[in-house]
């Protein structure tokens, strides 16, 4: 039986929501009504100001802020001013941490993933679960392993080797 992942779901602590992702599914509704419906394979976890590879390292931005907000806040930025990156805010209200989700099945990569979904800027700080976007649990639970964290070479180097990428084996 497939059920809608409730906001409490992601109202724990960045690492375990980054790890319990993997093998749910990301659903995304069109304009049009047309839902489309991919597992995630790969998340990876950005953890607070402490974390130096987090957008929330150097503080509030105005393309940060997003980030204080509850769990369940969808986080969406563009990088290399062409792509959009979905992210889902986890754990306690302004306590910034936030899980990217970084491959689903048959899309490796995240700006591919979301141009399929049509994600885009608009998707920005709207909630999940909702009408537009939301992430099913069907029950499947694959083996997950870690690896570190992809494009993140900004960050110092502990950071950088922490294995913060959760990826479905």
């Amino acid at each position: 039986m497939t059920a809608e992942l409730p906001r409490s779901f992601f109202e724990r602590d960045v690492l375990t929501v980054a790890h319990d992702l993997v093998g749910k599914v990301l659903a995304r509704k069109l304009p049009d009504g047309t839902v489309l419906r991919l597992r995630i394979t790969e998340t990876e976890a950005y953890k607070g100001t402490e974390d130096t590879a987090c957008h929330a390292h150097k503080g509030k931005t105005a393309r940060t802020e997003v980030m204080w907000q509850h769990a369940g806040t969808v986080y969406v930025y563009l990088i290399y001013g062409i792509h959009c990156l979905l992210n889902i805010v986890t754990g306690e209200e302004d306590q910034p941490q936030a899980v990217l989700i970084r491959a689903c099945g048959g899309y490796e990569g995240p700006g591919k993933l979301t141009k399929y979904l049509k994600i885009d800027l608009a998707l920005n700080r709207t909630e999940i679960p909702g009408n537009e976007l939301w992430i099913e649990d069907d029950g499947t639970r694959p083996k997950v392993v870690t690896g570190r964290r992809i494009g993140i070479d900004y960050a110092n180097q502990t950071d950088r080797e922490k294995e913060w990428r959760f990826i479905q084996k």
